[in-house]
């Protein structure tokens, strides 16, 4: 098993932030995305919104109400469920004004 690079601080807010911006960085063409879907039809459920500063898609969950909270919560994904990874950091990264906090588990100067 992986050691974590990060520790999870903080809540869940019921904010909807990270149904409403999902970052692929292995998804780089429309048609690798519509691929995708077609390979895991669950993921017909995002809608590409646009991309970030360094070029990766950003998606957005269809299955999002207006309450903030997943209209097929019993069946949402493994990567929904695990949000936020802490084995992969979610890269670090949570959406601004998530409840959760990512802090590494080892600061710059362990690795050098």
């Amino acid at each position: 098993m992986t050691t974590p690079l990060y520790k999870l601080e903080g809540e869940c807010l019921k904010c909807g932030l990270c149904c409403k911006y999902m970052y692929s960085l292995d998804t780089y063409t429309v048609f690798d995305f519509k691929l995708t879907c077609l390979l895991f039809p669950k993921y017909k459920r995002f809608n590409i919104i646009g991309k970030d500063g360094h070029g990766n898609f950003v998606f957005k969950c269809k299955l999002l109400g207006s309450d903030n909270l997943c209209t097929d919560y019993k069946n949402r994904l493994k990567m929904c469920k695990n949000f936020p990874n802490i084995k992969y950091g979610s890269l670090g990264k949570v959406p601004d004004g998530c409840g959760f906090r990512l802090i590494p588990v080892k600061k710059f100067d362990d690795y050098l």
